[in-house]
């Protein structure tokens, strides 16, 4: 009955085919040649939705592959599903093989095998269904049918043996996010849901356009979207997330954030989430013995909640939707995912006197305003007591950083669950200040070609953040090796003489400082006439803490919005003593420019035989939109030029 359905939907309201056509008919006409390059083409997609009063939902899809090539072939010969049985039943409910020869072959049913999925540090009990379609060749299509109950919540309730454990946290609501675009080609993609006519939906395309439907018939409202000739969706290097500015359908039957913010709120409070034990408060007593004012209060809860629970999702249970596990749990636990770090660290900032609450954001992706939950990240806001305002706390992304907040976060879109509700809101800019680099060097290059300097690193915000974890995302044991490594990537030939440089483990104390004796035997050319070199810190000495150096420059112009790892900025200096030195022969031009995307400035300066050299730029956002890319280009090119383009000094 569900095939008929699904394929009347398709005929109906894709308005591609002029006249019914049978799937081998369908198969027939679509042809390689109208698709160049793809290894198989889709063609339908057709979903339908039937969505019960309590926001239940009964999804049936309807796919027909052609395969062009071995490729293709290979792609298919194993339909997967995915799925969570904590939120969700699945089906495949039938696979048919239509043979390039005119034969068709259905898959035994029986042969469907049920998996657990792959997991790494979350062991939610995901599962995969799966059945082995067999040798393919093209020429071949292959038709599926799937059947889904329930819904996917996000990283952020759920039990019995009935229905009940389907209906969506947030009873009687429903939304979905719907992508129109892939990897593959489609002739023709349908999406249709059907709600109780007293369930009106809100729903937006983004980054494109769809044909659009809505009907009433007898008590129900029939929503239905459909676009044609669906090419594979092709990014750029470094772009945002495909979601962000590729075809989508938002859909959702919430009247608006504020409502689910006030629900995420009140469900939390209900189940006494943040409850506090004399266990916790005995803790957060202790751990605030020495703790001179509110931001000392705040940083050691948060760095405490960050480091002492452990990310490990293990737990099971009533929690695993948008009600967070209890303090409680957490405390005895001492592992978690992001929402036990979260709600850890809000029950102990509450057992402190702060006011505190959970937030929904999204890591790495926008959320758009339609109400659909687009959220995998859970984090804490708390209230100062000096500017009665709410702050942001990570304890997920900030262990062994500085921050309290990441600022690989900045721009990027948040919920906060608290009385009376909230509204979606963005997480603010930081400055480039805040997470810098700074290298300096005193060297010389000796009459033989060696190089003997030393140099002093410092670093803040996420730059230290990349630094430091040279030793804490390491055995104290590869500590010394890991810093030779860095040394090493400037030469084979390099020598580590001394290293010095701060408990890595304290980073509350400052940020990070470095010192280094490096000696590197035959850095410099030399001629009879010439000395020839580059300046170790013009090298690409600390690549590691400097991202915008990891961008494909060859890209000239952008289309999409790219995004770096954080907003940053970069000062290198470095005074050069050439022993013969002379007079500059060749030194690459100094060049500064400045735009939305980045600004910067360098070059050198001799005085007898000093060589002085320069560069520093600043790159303020973490996204970026396309018409940025043109001096960030500028500027990543330059510092390149600069590490690629030796110097050369005539010799006395």
């Amino acid at each position: 009955m569900h095939k008929q359905i699904l394929f009347l939907i398709l005929l109906t309201f894709s308005g591609l085919f002029c006249k019914a056509q049978s799937v081998p008919e369908l198969i027939t006409s679509s042809v390689q040649g109208d698709y160049p390059g793809s290894n198989l083409l889709i063609i339908f997609d057709s979903t339908q939705v039937q969505v019960e009063e309590s926001g239940l939902s009964h999804v049936f899809t309807h796919r027909l592959y052609k395969i062009f090539t071995p490729a293709g072939a290979k792609g298919l010969n194993l339909i997967k599903y995915d799925y969570d049985p904590l939120s969700a039943y699945v089906e495949i409910r039938g696979v048919s093989v239509y043979r390039a020869d005119g034969r068709i072959e259905r898959v035994n049913p029986a042969n469907v095998l049920d998996y657990p999925a792959p997991a790494r540090a979350i062991y939610w009990g995901a599962r995969e269904k799966m059945v082995e379609v067999g040798r393919l060749e093209p020429g071949d299509a292959v038709e599926v049918f799937l059947y889904r109950k329930g819904f996917t919540y996000a990283l952020l309730q759920g039990s019995g043996d009935d229905d009940e454990r389907y209906i969506p946290p947030m009873r009687g609501q429903f939304y979905d996010i719907v992508p129109f675009w892939g990897s593959d080609p489609v002739k023709v993609k349908v999406y249709q849901v059907i709600v109780p006519k007293d369930k009106p939906l809100q729903y937006e395309f983004y980054n494109g356009e769809a044909t659009s439907k809505m009907e009433m018939k007898a008590d129900k409202l029939i929503y239905t979207f459909s676009k044609k000739d669906i090419r594979p969706w092709k990014g750029e290097s470094r772009s945002v997330d495909a979601s962000d500015i590729a075809p989508k359908l938002l859909i959702s039957s919430s009247p608006d954030w504020k409502s689910k913010s006030t629900w995420f709120y009140g469900v939390n409070e209900d189940y006494k989430s943040f409850a506090s034990t004399p266990a916790i408060r005995k803790k957060v007593d202790e751990l605030l013995r020495n703790a001179r004012n509110e931001t000392d209060s705040i940083s050691i809860l948060t760095h405490w909640a960050g480091d002492e629970i452990r990310y490990s999702g293990i737990s099971m249970g009533k929690g695993e939707g948008f009600t967070l596990h209890s303090g409680q749990m957490n405390f005895t636990d001492r592992c978690g995912v992001c929402k036990d770090k979260a709600g850890m660290l809000i029950t102990m900032l509450r057992a402190a006197g702060f006011e505190a609450y959970p937030a929904m954001t999204m890591a790495g992706s926008r959320i758009d305003y339609i109400p659909a939950d687009q959220f995998n990240h859970c984090v804490t806001v708390v209230k100062r007591r000096s500017d009665g305002k709410f702050h942001l706390l990570d304890p997920t992304w900030v262990p062994f950083v500085r921050e309290l907040w990441s600022s690989a976060e900045q721009q990027q879109n948040y919920l906060m669950g608290i009385p009376g509700g909230a509204d979606l809101a963005e997480t603010p800019l930081s400055d480039p200040q805040n997470h810098y680099l700074r290298i300096t060097g005193k060297s010389e290059i000796q009459d033989d070609g060696t190089l003997e300097g030393e140099y002093t690193i410092t670093a803040e915000g996420q730059t230290d953040a990349s630094i430091r974890s040279m030793f804490t995302r390491g055995y104290k044991a590869d500590w010394a090796n890991n810093v030779e490594k860095e040394i090493l990537r400037i030469s084979p030939l390099a020598q580590l003489v001394k290293v010095t440089y701060d408990d890595p483990y304290n980073y509350l104390a400052g940020p990070i400082n470095m010192q280094f004796r490096i000696r590197i035997p035959d850095y410099a050319t030399i001629t009879r006439d010439e000395v020839i070199f580059t300046p170790l810190t013009a090298s690409g000495f600390f690549k590691r803490a400097m991202p915008h150096l990891t961008f494909d420059t060859g890209l000239e112009k952008r289309e999409f919005p790219f995004r770096d790892r954080t907003s940053h900025s970069v000062e290198i200096s470095e005074k050069v003593t050439v022993v013969q030195g002379k007079d500059m022969v060749s030194v690459p031009e100094p060049a500064s420019g400045k735009g939305s995307g980045a600004s910067y400035t360098g070059g050198y300066q001799q005085d007898g035989n000093l060589l002085s050299f320069s560069f520093s730029a600043e790159f303020p956002k973490r996204i970026y939109q396309a018409s940025d890319w043109s001096s960030y280009r500028e500027a990543v090119v330059y510092q390149n030029k600069l590490a690629e383009t030796p110097v050369i000094i005539r010799v006395k």
